[in-house]
């Protein structure tokens, strides 16, 4: 029996399950061309769609956003390029000393920044391999990353954030509305037989959670089923 589930009801798309159009009209990234020299921040932004406040750089007349670090102010002069390690300026990773906090960083050269980009967040260079740079991320894992990619020195602004109560649950509701993120989340035992297939458990018996591999999208919940199971011979 079909149902109608939660992540169906989001994808099909409903006045419920819509974020506001201008919510994430900001897409933070570099430039696609690298650019070396001078550049200015010429605003510091707050955008619903992002944890950290935001700095709008313009740079022979071409201007992007990356989220803004600690002690960034608006009419501040930074660095594309070079060598010099000062927060906020933009430089290769190949550049980099040991020990260096870096954010908003390439995984491949000039796809703008894919990695550590929420407030207060920071990862730290530890060494130079070649052409490569090995990086520590905040979980304490090390990542190898090609040395022309670019990151912002510093740590993101915002840190904090997660430390103020949000004492109701209505403020948390717009939080995470502003940012189509859906909310409350409850477990799928705790819903109603007909909102899921592993609903209405009453005594709360937990139904197998392995999906038919061709299940239908309203009973392909749980684990896919594997191709095959027990030690391989």
């Amino acid at each position: 029996m079909g149902k109608t589930l939660i992540k169906q009801a989001r994808g099909r798309g409903s006045f419920t399950y819509r974020v506001r159009r201008n919510a994430y009209r900001y897409r933070i990234g570099y430039l696609a061309e690298d650019i070396p020299g001078k550049a200015k921040v010429v605003k510091l932004l707050n955008s619903a769609a992002h944890s950290a406040p935001l700095a709008k750089v313009l740079i022979n007349n071409k201007s992007f956003y990356i989220p803004a670090c600690q002690g960034l102010f608006e009419g501040q002069d930074i660095e594309l390029g070079g060598n010099n390690i000062q927060d906020g300026n933009i430089l290769h990773l190949k550049d980099l000393v040991f020990g260096t906090k870096i954010f908003n960083i390439e995984i491949t050269h000039s796809d703008g920044g894919k990695m550590i980009r929420t407030s207060g967040g920071f990862a730290t260079v530890l060494r130079q391999e070649g052409s490569n740079t090995v990086i520590s991320l905040f979980n304490k894992k090390e990542k190898t990353i090609d040395g022309n990619c670019r990151a912002v020195i510093g740590i993101i602004a915002g840190q904090g954030r997660t430390i103020k109560p949000i004492v109701k649950a209505g403020k948390k509701w717009h939080m995470m509305k502003a940012r189509n993120k859906l909310w409350p989340r409850t477990s799928a035992i705790k819903v109603n037989a007909v909102d899921h297939p592993f609903g209405g458990g009453r005594g709360k018996r937990i139904k197998s959670k392995i999906a038919k591999r061709n299940a239908p999208a309203g009973a392909r919940v749980g684990h896919i089923r594997p191709r095959r199971t027990g030690v391989k011979k």
